[in-house]
This record gives structure tokens, C-alpha cells and sequence, in this order.
């Protein structure tokens, strides 16, 4: 089948962008919901307070309290980049703000599992903490929080996830996403929150002449935003206009040379320019290299890297997550052939069924870190609601869920628990993500009953890619200028996607580049008076090069490509079909 382009609307006449936006940007700004260029704006004056989140001021009174007994506070973080920015932004803020003894704690993901488990609490609880932090998770942990205040460890939870029907008995709650809060930004990432509740923080310790009184200079939080945009960037957030503006801050930080050694250490490990990275560099460059030592070994390692302040030794740990990143591509590339084999056999007819609308994958031998990735890539190649399973030990698999546009997969889980009461031992998530523990002898059980559930709310059609366009682009605005003037006009990325265009070119030039990709030149007339250089990445090598024709259709975004200091004008191709 075929990905079907579908053109955005843009309604223009309901607009008030100021005349010297070009007509094209304030297209694509109005097909992305703004009419307004106060919309646009991107200073750190215009980012929310912090004062409607529900919970800031028994947050914050609990920081207080800590800060002036000097109380020992432990983090327990999550094992993913948005975790690890989380501990890293909370561990910096509090040791500027005077906390002496601090320290962080992220739970081995194939000892402890997810969050402030019991478990986690125990080992916790050796280092004889007055208050724990739990960042980027907390709000499903009903038994952890429960066994840590039962030892009398007074606990704050920050987090992002939506909440379950019961919260944990915690100190504090401070989540955009709980019952009650008013904070008109839902989106934050988990270091978006606790950068929030440091805010609130130092506002606080200003208000009771704290910073004097202990003879401290006040610590300038916004030299935290490089951290919290990549934690915002990694988790794949929505970027609403809230979290923009502090993915927009981030980056100018980073491109100003203003960013955590560990971070600039993994771009140049990335092959990424930190003067002129962007928001996906964040996502495709840094982002992997510190996931990558939560999936296959210990985030503490990427939050050292984090925080290191020498450069040699940032360096040093980035190799390092470098070298974890690397196996992890080799691990994913095997499951991810053994799992292609399965379904090509399944899509072939050869089992007697047809391809499931959800697809639930397992195999004993897969690596549990890597089933996220491999859940996603899968998704992506059949369009469908995926969780790859692996084994966790003691009859128990853990689940990995990737869902696409129409099924919120968290919501699905729940759905399917509560008609198959038992079935699960544990799950939660997001939209469009999700986690899930259930007994391995139950895997038949959930596959046709999570199958079923998207079934219910899937129609065929949703089943087929599609790629939202923004239209044709005049030869007026393929040019390197207006590739510059997009590339600034972000930060793009979730739920504010990168423009994407779509038309059909003559195709002048084509050949496989890197064993699977393939270069082009095209023009949009026939005697090839304009050319523009093209690239696909992992074309199926079945149809490209394809000799036979001499016209494609395209969706691509317009890009700069920069080699031996030379720029030029360079589409990256979203799709790509004979003519």
C-alpha cells in the first residue's frame, strides 16, 4: 500500500503575522494552529510561571526545610535521557542553592524495573535519606512511596506521566498532568517539571534572603537549559509553545558554546556542528548515545557525563556511551531482521493469518533494552500499534509499546486490563508510548486481546501512512536562504512538525550512496535548467535504482547541506514513488 499525502490547511485570513514574515512561514504557522506572531516568540519572558502547577508551594516547603537543616536528599531518576537531564538539572540546582549532601540513585531497569519501586526504596534507604526526589517518574509508585515513608523518608514526586486512578501518598506531587492542576501546559517533559519546581525553588530561597544570608551568589537556572532541552527533545513531548521556548533557549546556549562539556562532547561524537545544531540533533545525535547506557548497562554513567565539569573526563565517559551506542545498533539490527522474518512470513500468507492490527512481538532471546527501539522501527514500517516483549525473569515479560495517530496506547492498556482483569501485572505510559509487565504464560491472552482492543477503536484506514503535506513549493522558495529561514523558524519536532512539501521532479541523477541510500539530482523541469541535490535514506533496495523512470514524486523538507565549508541548497526525501 502505497503512503498517502495528505495537504495541510492553513487559514490565512484569520492570521496576524507582521508583514515581514515571509508568506510561506506564515502559511506553515497557521497550518500548526498559530495566527499570531506573539505566538512565534521564543525569550524566557514569555515562558509560563510556575505558580499555577499543582502542589509547588508543599514542593517547595519540603526544599526549604531540607536546604536549611541541610538534610540528606536523594533523586531517584529514570533510566532514560529524560531522566538522566531530569537528575542531572535537580543534583546541579540544589548543590548551587546550597544543599551539601545530595546525591542520585536510577534504578538498574533488569534488577528494579520503572520507577520508585519497593525495591529501589530498600537500596535507598542504606544511605539513610531525610527526603527522596523521584524525577521523570513517582506517580504510578504507590507501594515504593508507601515503603519509603513507612521508614519515615519524607518523599517529592516530579513527574510527567498521566496519573493512574489512585496516586501515591507522597509529601508533595508536583505533575502538570494530575487531577486538579492548572498549569495550562500539559506537554512538560520530566526535566521540564523539575526545572519548574528549582524555579519555584530559588524564588522562595530570594524571597527569605537565603542567597545572603549564606553568602551565595544566586544560581542563574537558565544555564540549566541545555539540559532541559534535551530531555524535552529526547522524550518526544509535544513542543507547544511552552516547551519551544525552552527547546529555542537550549539551543542558542549550545550554539554559544554555554552547555555542559558531556553534552557538547556527544554532538561532536554525533558529527553534529554545535554553532548550527537544531532540535532533531538533540533527538538523532545526543539523544541515543545516553539512552543507549540505560538500555544496556546503568544511567549512571550518562548522568556523570551530564555532569562532569572537566572536559577530558566528559570526553572520556562520552566515548564510552559512544561505544554502548554502537552495540546497541548491532543488538537492534538482529532483532529487528529475526522480527521482519516473522511478520514477512505472516504478511506472505505462509501461517495461514493475516497481519494483526496490533502487533505484539516476543522472543526469549531479545534484549530488554532494546525493545522500545525495535517496537518503534516496526511501527514504522507497518503502520500499526507495536509492543515487543522480551523476558525479565521469574516467568515475567516486560512489554515495550509504540502506537500511532488514533490510539492512545496508554489508554488501550488500561482498557484492556480492565476487561481482562489479572492480565497485567503493571503497565503505564503516555499517548503515543507505554510500558507493561505481564506473565509470560498470559502472552497468547494479551496478543489477541490487545489485537481486539485496537480493532475496536482502529478503522482500516488509519492503518495506512500518511504523510502530512505542506503543500507544493514555488521555485521562487527552493533556495538556500529559505532552507536557513526554516531551519530557524522551529524548534520543530512533536506535535510541531518540520515543513514537508510535496510535488514531482525530473530525475537527472541516482545512485546508492552508504550501501542503502540513495542520492539524487532532480529538477522541476524537463531540460534540467535548475538542479537540486536529493537524498532518501534506506530506500528498499528492491526498487532503487530504478532505471525505468524518469519522474518521482517527492515529499521532502528543505535542508543545508555543508561540505568543506561550502553550503548548499538539499532536499531530504520523506517519500518517494516512481511516476
Amino acid at each position: 500500500m502505497l503512503t498517502q499525502i495528505k495537504r495541510r490547511e492553513a487559514d490565512l485570513n484569520n492570521a496576524a503575522f507582521g508583514s515581514q514574515m515571509p508568506v510561506l512561514l506564515q502559511r506553515i504557522y497557521s497550518a500548526r494552529g498559530l495566527n499570531q506572531e506573539s505566538q512565534t516568540r521564543q525569550a524566557l519572558s514569555d515562558l509560563l510561571p510556575p505558580g499555577q502547577l499543582k502542589g509547588l508551594k508543599q514542593a517547595t516547603d519540603l526544599l526549604v526545610t531540607a536546604l536549611q537543616q541541610q538534610q540528606k536528599v536523594l533523586i531517584v531518576g529514570d533510566f532514560d535521557a529524560d531522566g538522566a537531564t531530569s537528575c542531572a538539572v535537580a543534583l546541579l540546582a540544589l548543590r548551587a542553592m546550597g544543599l551539601h549532601s545530595v546525591d542520585f540513585l536510577v534504578p538498574n531497569r533488569f534488577d528494579y524495573g520503572y520507577g520508585l519501586s519497593p525495591e529501589i526504596v530498600k537500596v535507598a534507604a542504606v544511605q539513610r535519606p531525610h527526603l527522596i526526589i523521584t524525577v521523570d517518574n513517582g506517580i504510578s509508585s504507590i507501594e515504593g512511596v508507601a515503603a519509603a515513608r513507612a521508614l519515615g523518608i519524607d518523599v517529592l514526586v516530579t513527574d510527567h506521566h498521566l496519573p493512574g486512578r489512585e496516586l501515591p501518598d507522597a509529601n508533595a506531587i508536583v505533575n502538570p498532568n494530575q487531577e486538579g492542576c492548572d498549569f495550562p501546559s500539559k506537554n512538560l517533559a520530566g526535566v521540564g517539571v523539575i526545572f519548574y519546581v528549582m524555579s519555584a525553588l530559588r524564588a522562595r530561597l530570594r524571597d527569605i534572603a537565603w542567597f545572603d544570608k549564606q553568602g551565595l551568589k544566586e544560581p542563574n537556572l537558565a544555564n540549566y537549559l541545555d539540559l532541559v532541552a534535551l530531555g524535552t527533545v529526547a522524550d518526544v513531548v509535544p513542543l507547544d509553545h511552552n516547551n519551544r521556548i525552552l527547546v529555542r533557549q537550549g539551543l542558542q546556549r549550545i550554539r554559544a558554546g554555554r552547555a555542559r562539556p558531556g553534552l557538547l562532547a556527544l554532538l561532536e561524537l554525533g558529527g553534529r556542528q554545535r554553532e548550527r545544531i537544531v532540535a532533531s540533533d538533540l533527538g538523532f545525535a545526543v539523544g541515543p548515545r545516553l539512552n543507549a547506557a540505560g538500555r544496556l548497562d546503568d544511567m549512571s554513567l550518562g548522568i556523570q557525563c551530564l555532569m562532569c565539569d572537566a572536559e577530558e573526563l566528559a570526553r572520556e565517559m562520552a566515548l564510552e556511551l559512544d561505544d554502548f551506542n554502537r552495540d546497541r545498533k548491532a543488538i537492534e539490527s538482529s532483532m529487528q531482521e529475526e522480527a521482519l522474518a516473522s511478520l514477512g512470513k505472516v504478511q506472505a500468507g505462509q501461517d495461514g493469518e493475516e497481519l494483526p492490527w496490533g502487533m505484539c512481538l516476543y522472543d526469549p532471546a531479545w534484549h530488554q533494552g532494546v525493545i522500545g527501539i525495535l517496537a518503534s522501527r516496526i511501527k514504522d514500517r507497518y503502520h500499526r500499534p507495536v509492543i515487543a516483549f522480551a523476558d525479565a525473569g521469574d516467568s515475567e515479560i516486560k512489554g515495550s509499546a509504540r502506537s500511532i495517530k488514533g490510539l492512545h496506547i496508554r489508554d488501550a492498556l488500561d482498557a484492556v486490563a480492565s476487561s481482562n482483569p489479572g492480565l497485567l501485572s503493571k503497565f503505564g505510559g503516555h499517548a503515543m508510548a507505554a510500558g507493561m509487565s505481564l506473565d509470560k504464560a498470559k502472552f497468547e491472552d494479551f496478543k489477541t486481546a490487545f489485537d481486539a482492543e485496537v480493532r475496536r477503536q482502529l478503522h482500516s484506514d488509519d492503518l495506512q501512512a500518511c504523510i502530512l503535506s505542506d503543500g507544493d513549493l514555488s521555485e521562487a522558495d527552493m533556495n538556500l536562504p529559505m532552507a536557513h529561514e526554516l531551519r530557524e523558524a522551529g524548534p520543530w519536532g512533536q506535535h510541531f512538525p518540520e515543513p514537508v512539501f510535496d510535488g514531482e521532479f525530473y530525475l537527472m541523477q541516482q545512485r546508492i550512496v552508504g550501501a542503502k541510500h540513495l542520492k539524487m539530482v532532480v529538477s522541476p523541469d524537463a531540460k534540467g535548467e535548475r538542479l537540486i541535490d536529493a537524498i532518501a535514506f534506506n530506500v528498499d533496495l528492491a526498487l532503487w535504482p530504478n532505471q525505468d523512470t524518469g519522474r518521482v514524486k517527492l515529499a521532502y523538507r528543505l535542508d543545508v547541506n555543508e561540505f568543506r565549508g561550502r553550503q548548499t541548497l538539499q532536499f531530504m526525501v520523506e517519500y518517494l514513488e516512481a511516476v
